[in-house]
């Protein structure tokens, strides 16, 4: 194995042992995925977090073609999106993380373009605004097309009633992006019934 490939899924194993030690996924309800010399590589199908190894990833081209005989996870058409909005993305996790999950299940109809209250300046720095996504079936070609829709309208995602999914430069930068965000749902979740100041 190439060292370069080899650093990835390390660090790849790192983000899912993390993730999963501080309860951030749970069971196989989180994907993510990096791209290496122009294919993408993905956590398979019914993968959990806290056992994964390198042998647990699907290897794919940009459309969606195997390169090897590993199922992907079935939410791997929103990971080629990303890919395919901007070069600069180079790796995508998908979680259902506590507190982006239960804000994603409140009414954002007001602005879906940017649920996220800008209560502290850390998520516009690190990521940008972060649109919601009509819920439909996890899987389904109705979330594929519902998300394609709102690609180029946001910077980060929230998937309605399910979770998030952010792209970033490499697998840690996506990383630090979620975590960003989890944390700024928390705030956004604890001060929900407050007027508290929102920074402009």
């Amino acid at each position: 194995m190439r060292s370069g490939l080899s650093k990835k899924y390390k660090i790849a194993l790192w983000v899912a042992k993390s993730l999963f030690e501080r309860n951030k996924v749970s069971g196989s309800s989180a994907n993510m995925s990096f791209r290496h010399n122009g294919l993408v590589y993905i956590t398979a199908s019914n993968t959990c977090f806290g056992s994964l190894t390198s042998r647990r990833f699907s290897v794919v081209d940009i459309e969606g073609n195997r390169h090897n005989g590993i199922t992907p996870s079935k939410e791997l058409p929103l990971h080629l999106l990303l890919y395919k909005k901007s070069e600069n993305i180079q790796a995508v996790i998908h979680t259902h993380s506590f507190y982006s999950t239960l804000w994603s299940c409140l009414d954002h109809s007001a602005n879906t373009m940017d649920v996220i209250p800008n209560y502290t300046p850390y998520l516009r720095m690190k990521l940008g605004s972060v649109g919601l996504v009509p819920y439909a079936k996890p899987g389904s070609r109705e979330l594929f097309e519902a998300f394609q829709l709102r690609l180029d309208k946001s910077d980060g995602f929230l998937l309605e009633h399910h979770g998030p999914i952010v792209g970033g430069a490499d697998l840690e930068s996506a990383f630090y992006i979620l975590e960003e965000l989890e944390e700024s749902a928390r705030v956004a979740w604890m001060l929900r019934n407050v007027h508290a100041q929102v920074l402009p």
